[in-house]
């Protein structure tokens, strides 16, 4: 596309949405507080991102335009005189500064990158990871074997999107290399196995937020349900979810691509170039390079991931326990255990064994976002150690290259948490001019019924796209649309409200996934090795062809009265009549 053409779209698009949001802005009470002028900074940084391909100068400038938008609506809503403009302006660039910096949600963020790069680095460098994919090569024996055993793997670690992405891509990419598959599938691969699956997991670092949300709405509304019974009532409704992973494997299995992706994997598979030339990777690579003469032992991969998920999964637990005895106790003392016991008997509970699910459901539900991103980090800390220990224990890896394979994952990075940070200030952008609650707000409206999930899962597309974050979205969406749904229902709790809880999740999912700004976006190219634009281009088509299954196939026919499985089945037939069907040259 030459570069008058991007500049065309670019502004057209730029200036069509913001027009929409001003026209639509007429409906809007003034009494809200909300403007349309909340749109302008996630507007600035798709489009310069898009026309630029420059992530740090698109976002900065959108960063910046927060601000300045901030502090215009703070003057505007205050009534302040003039002589204030200049030292309000200061205090509001400090007071975004402070929340970006001093956000504990981001600090722990931060420390759980840094942690688990430099103990994938350490994992590398010592061969560890060598032996698992010499392992996994059995299995593997060609490029759709290959994607489909990434798939399988992103799959299966659910536990978090940010530990699947970091996990799959890392120990995929040698394989994938390998084989020729390009960075693009991979990365798109990883972002489509990390937030689907962990969203749809029942344990896992999302089910805390989202069972949450349920309960508020739930009381609010006097429904009679905890949030728990409210996710697994949804769980049949989130076809974007479900037909998403159902799409990453037929495609992989039927090694056939369209669109962008095609032309990644065509070059892939005839150059050998797993990247384009101008491709600007977000890491270091060589921090996923082993070092020569060293014992390629799996156990060095196996104990320190081994450890993650047990140091995630055994701090959640403890953390749930001190929680609930309000750390009074020791934490690990039998009066500690039976303060917690005894509350929970009080509440109409039980904390039962611990791996039983009604344990995990009480476990999620106690604990706050910071405190699943504390263990985070503090998992990815303690299985560094552990990588550390079997480097030089198992793999005879000497001090001087463990240290240099740990700066080595440090130095990675850099680049990647320098984004995050910018998105970070973004999204604290955002939610300072509201801009969520403005989308929410035009586009809510009297439709039919039938029409209604489509329209709250495009509405919460478009909060999470312009945002960047689907939690932000379905803590806004949810509080609004599932009302609207339960009066739709002649107030009970019905079929509209049942598909209205998946469709607000699903939608916020789809938007976060297609969202440049996103910080999953971000991480699944960090762990892929691949540009993130050349990432966010090649999954777009596929994440709209899915977007438009779900809808077509799922929440349409399912408001019309089809069982939720049936319509997963059909949405399943389609995405395999396209690849096997209408895709029928092999690529691969």
């Amino acid at each position: 596309m030459s570069t008058k053409l991007k500049i065309f779209i670019s502004a057209f698009v730029f200036v069509s949405i913001t027009l929409a949001c001003i026209l639509g802005a007429q409906q809007v009470d003034a009494a809200a507080g909300l403007v349309w002028y909340s749109v302008i900074p996630p507007l600035l940084a798709v489009t310069l991102a898009i026309l630029t391909a420059r992530f740090f100068l698109s976002l900065s400038v959108a960063v910046g335009a927060s601000i300045v938008l901030s502090w215009i609506k703070h003057y505007l809503t205050a009534g302040e005189p003039a002589s204030s403009l200049i030292p309000n302006f200061f205090g509001e660039t400090i007071w975004f500064v402070g929340k970006v910096a001093l956000d504990l949600e981001n600090i722990w963020m931060a420390l759980f990158v840094f942690l688990i790069l430099s103990m994938i680095a350490v994992v590398v460098s010592s061969g560890g990871m060598g032996g698992i994919v010499a392992w996994l090569s059995r299995f593997a024996k060609g490029p759709r074997s290959t994607q489909v055993v990434t798939a399988l793997i992103g799959v299966f670690v659910f536990i978090g999107d940010y530990t699947s992405a970091m996990l799959t891509g890392p120990s995929m990419r040698p394989m994938t290399d390998r084989f020729r598959v390009c960075r693009e599938k991979l990365a798109y691969i990883v972002d489509s196995t990390s937030a689907p699956i962990t969203g749809l997991a029942f344990v896992s670092t999302w089910i805390g937020v989202e069972v949450g949300l349920f309960s508020d709405v739930s009381g609010s509304l006097q429904l009679g349900r905890d949030g728990y019974s409210m996710f697994f009532d949804a769980l049949g409704f989130r076809f974007y979810c479900i037909l998403t992973i159902i799409f990453v494997i037929i495609n992989a299995i039927s090694g056939r691509d369209y669109g962008a992706m095609r032309k990644a994997a065509t070059r892939a598979r005839e150059t050998g170039a797993v990247s384009e030339p101008n491709a600007k990777m977000l890491g270091d690579p060589a921090s996923f390079t082993s070092t020569p003469n060293v014992v390629t032992q799996p156990l060095s991969a196996i104990l320190p991931l081994v450890t993650l998920f047990a140091l995630l999964l055994g701090g959640l637990w403890l953390t749930a326990v001190w929680v609930r005895g309000e750390g009074t106790e020791l934490i690990l003392s039998p009066a500690a255990w039976q303060a917690v016991l005894a509350k929970l008997k009080a509440e109409g509970k039980e904390l039962g064994f611990i791996l039983s699910l009604s344990a995990w459901r009480n476990v999620l539900t106690t604990l706050k976002t910071v405190q699943i991103l504390r263990m985070l980090a503090c998992a990815a800390c303690g299985s560094l150690v552990v990588a550390i220990i079997c480097a030089r224990g198992l793999s005879k890896l000497q001090f001087p290259d463990i240290r240099t394979a740990v700066l080595a994952g440090l130095k990675g990075s850099l680049v990647p948490l320098g984004i995050l940070v910018l998105v970070w200030g973004l999204k604290t952008g955002c939610k300072r001019l509201e801009t969520g609650q403005f989308l929410a707000l035009i586009l809510e409206g009297k439709v039919p019924v039938l029409v209604f999930p489509m329209l709250v899962f495009a509405t919460g597309a478009a909060c999470s796209f312009a945002t960047g974050s689907s939690w932000s979205t379905m803590a806004i969406l949810i509080p609004t649309a599932v009302p609207v749904a339960y009066a739709m229902d002649g107030d009970t709790y019905g079929l509209t409200t049942l598909i209205c809880l998946g469709a607000t999740l699903d939608g916020a999912i789809f938007g976060d996934h297609c969202s440049p700004i996103s910080d999953t976006t971000v991480f699944s190219a960090i762990a892929s090795s691949c540009d993130a634009l050349h990432h966010v281009r090649t999954q777009l088509p596929y994440a709209l062809t899915v977007a438009f299954i779900a809808l077509g196939c799922g929440y349409f026919l399912a408001a019309l009265g089809l069982f939720a499985p049936l319509c997963i089945l059909v949405g399943t037939g389609v995405i395999a009549l396209l690849f096997f069907g209408i895709c029928r040259r092999s690529d691969v």
